[in-house]
C-alpha cells in the first residue's frame, strides 16, 4: 500500500449535516451566553465571565447571518463561518490558560471550544475537509466561491 493510496483512505470525512450545523450554533450560542451562571463561575467577572457571553453573541449573530438551512438572512459565507468557528473554539478552550483562571474553572470553557472546533471542521462544505474546487475568473478576481455564483451581478 503506497503513501498515497493511505492518505486516500485515511481521510477525514464531513458527518455533521447543514441542518443539523445550524440547530447546533443556536443552541450553543444561547448555552455561551448563559453558562456563567449556568455553570457557576459568573463570580469570577473578568475574560472567565465575559469571553463566553462575547462568543455567545457573536456565535447567534454569525447564525443569523449564516447561508445555512438555519439562518434568517443568509449573507455570510459558510466557508467564512466554519473558519470563524474553529478560530473562536481554538480560543476559547484554551481561554482559562491564556487569562490564568484554570485553576478555578477550565472545564465549560474547553468543551465549548472543543465542540466549536469540531463543529467548523466537521460540517458539510467546510473548508478544512473538503477539496477546494478549482478559481473560476470572474472579471480578473479568481474564487473558490464563482461555482456558487456569489460573485454574479
Amino acid at each position: 500500500m503506497g503513501v498515497k493510496a493511505f492518505i486516500s483512505s485515511t481521510t477525514m470525512k464531513p458527518f455533521i449535516s447543514k441542518s443539523f450545523y445550524a440547530v447546533i450554533n443556536y443552541v450553543s450560542a444561547l448555552l455561551f451566553i448563559v453558562s456563567p451562571w449556568l455553570f457557576g463561575f459568573a463570580h469570577l467577572g473578568g475574560a472567565a465571565l465575559f469571553m463566553p457571553m462575547l462568543i455567545g453573541w457573536l456565535q447567534l449573530i454569525m447564525a443569523i447571518f449564516s447561508d445555512n438551512p438555519g439562518g434568517f438572512i443568509k449573507v455570510f459565507p459558510m466557508q467564512m463561518h466554519n473558519c470563524l468557528d474553529v478560530l473562536t473554539g481554538s480560543f476559547l478552550l484554551s481561554l482559562p490558560w491564556i487569562y490564568q483562571f484554570s485553576g478555578s474553572v477550565w472545564v465549560p470553557h474547553f468543551i465549548f471550544g472543543v465542540v466549536l472546533c469540531i463543529n467548523g471542521i466537521f460540517v458539510h462544505q467546510s473548508p478544512f475537509l473538503v477539496r477546494a474546487t478549482p478559481n473560476l475568473p470572474e472579471a480578473g478576481i479568481g474564487s473558490v466561491d464563482a461555482h456558487e455564483g456569489r460573485l454574479n451581478h
